[in-house]
């Protein structure tokens, strides 16, 4: 292996998100125009803008079958080839079909790159800034939303400019392709496969002292020699409850509303009257709270738990969407709650950016043991991408037949529903090395499933 920095395989390691950022936030700009340019009914819009996640559930399920088999680096180094020609392909494509085709081969990067990215941070990371690192992927998304709303903003007046925008991400894939070639793989992935030595060499780049690599190759080595690896271990009782909170984490983050600002926060503002100029300048504000929120909370993210974090978020989400739901049934004056409307858009993402958003993925990449990791990221990122497939091709649906108000009440009730699954689901992963993670789920699992006396042993 290459020497390089700690700096450089975390930078690199977590690049990936600014392609997942860039392209799940560049259609907000674009939707329009793609909608004009091939004047698309509601449904075709949703067809278009909601293929790529239908192509991230068939990559996410593929990185979990793969990942354990080839490593992380492989599958992701291969995912960003594929994104740069699926962003050509959507760049030239000539009508609708065509372009939900490459979209759809696009997606199967992303969806790829979403779900091994999370497992690779937390595997390098060291478990006292796991949750800062591992934070990093989120980081890299909301830059890349950033980046495509202020792409969008520019390009905003330029005639059929929807192709510049989609075909801009191809830069993004050859960057992280440069990158990916000099990372190292995940060590825990190298002691599951015998390449202790080579796992040894990397750990030395990424620790502080040989004291620190020796103490964790051992304690990787006790839990892996005694797993098996497959999608059919996944599913045994021990592991249920890890399998439980990553797709209900994965999904609640989708279906509390986050994608409807995301993907058609432009469209939002224009139906509330802002000018299209104006609307795409909306989303650059909605991309600046997005990233320094992110920035404040990598700054406190391993000093509170993960639940409370997650609790203060969903209650703020919630919020943010009944307000103007409420001031809307109750007739307050249209010009009022449109403005309200807007700034409980940014009060929703503030909450998301500092709770869901990145808590999600940080605390998928921890909660599955190193034998099943690969696919029980795989799978929870499948629940993700289903989530946010639901939420994309349903929205302009539910936006041409409903008000904003029963939309906004919906979406509220499901993050009340999310805080629900934190209080009586989800564990406190904070500050644990991965290994004392797996051997404490599944002592939980063994509880559940033994008698009361039998339990009792466990206390």
């Amino acid at each position: 292996m290459s020497k390089v920095s700690s700096k450089f395989i975390f930078f690199f390691g977590s690049f990936a998100g600014i392609l997942f950022g860039y392209d799940i936030g560049i259609i907000a700009g674009a939707e329009s125009h793609i909608r004009e340019a091939f004047h698309l009914s509601p449904l075709w819009l949703g067809i278009v803008v909601s293929s790529l996640m239908g192509g991230a559930i068939i990559g996410s399920i593929l990185s979990g079958l793969l990942g354990d088999k080839f490593g992380r680096r492989k599958l992701i180094l291969i995912s960003s080839i594929i994104f740069l020609l699926g962003s050509i392909g959507s760049a030239i494509a000539p009508e609708e079909i065509t372009l939900t085709i490459a979209r759809v081969f696009l997606g199967t990067a992303v969806g790829t790159a979403s779900s091994l990215v999370p497992a690779y941070m937390s595997e390098i990371a060291p478990a006292h800034i796991r949750g800062k690192l591992s934070g990093l992927n989120q980081l890299m998304i909301v830059i890349g939303l950033l980046l495509s709303y202020i792409v969008a903003f520019i390009f905003e007046p330029v005639p059929n400019s929807w192709r510049l925008m989609l075909g801009s991400a191809g830069i993004f894939a050859i960057v992280l392709c440069i990158g990916m070639i000099k990372l190292p793989e995940s060590p825990r992935y190298l002691i599951k496969n015998g390449m202790a030595d080579k796992a040894r060499e990397v750990l030395r780049t990424l620790r502080r002292s040989t004291a620190e690599v020796e103490a964790e190759v051992s304690e990787i080595e006790s839990i892996a020699v005694h797993e098996q690896s497959g999608i059919k271990q996944l599913f045994h009782k021990k592991f249920r409850l890890a399998l439980i909170i990553g797709v209900g984490m994965a999904t609640f983050q989708q279906i509390q509303g986050s994608n409807s600002i995301v993907y058609y926060a432009t469209s939002i503002a224009r139906q509330v009257g802002l000018a299209p100029q104006v609307a795409a300048g909306f989303t650059v504000i909605v991309g600046v709270i997005f990233v320094v929120t992110t920035l404040i909370f990598l700054q406190f993210v391993d000093r509170f738990n993960r639940r409370t974090i997650l609790t203060i978020g969903g209650a703020g989400m919630a919020l943010s969407f009944f307000t103007p739901a409420i001031l809307g049934a109750l007739g307050v004056n249209e010009v009022v709650v449109n403005w309200v409307t807007l700034i409980a858009l940014c009060c929703f993402i503030l909450c998301y950016a500092f709770s869901w958003a990145p808590l999600t993925w940080i605390i998928v990449g921890e909660i599955f043991p190193l034998s099943v990791r690969g696919i029980g990221a795989g799978i929870s990122s499948a629940f993700n991408w289903t989530g946010s497939l639901a939420v994309g091709l349903v929205f302009p649906i539910l936006a041409d037949q409903f008000s904003l108000g029963v939309i906004f009440s919906t979406f509220g009730i499901i993050c009340i529903l999310g805080l629900f699954f934190i209080r009586f689901v989800v564990v406190e992963t904070k500050g644990r090395s991965l290994e004392q993670i797996e051997t404490d789920m599944a002592a939980r699992s063994a509880r559940k499933s033994l008698s009361p006396v039998e339990r009792n042993k466990y206390v």
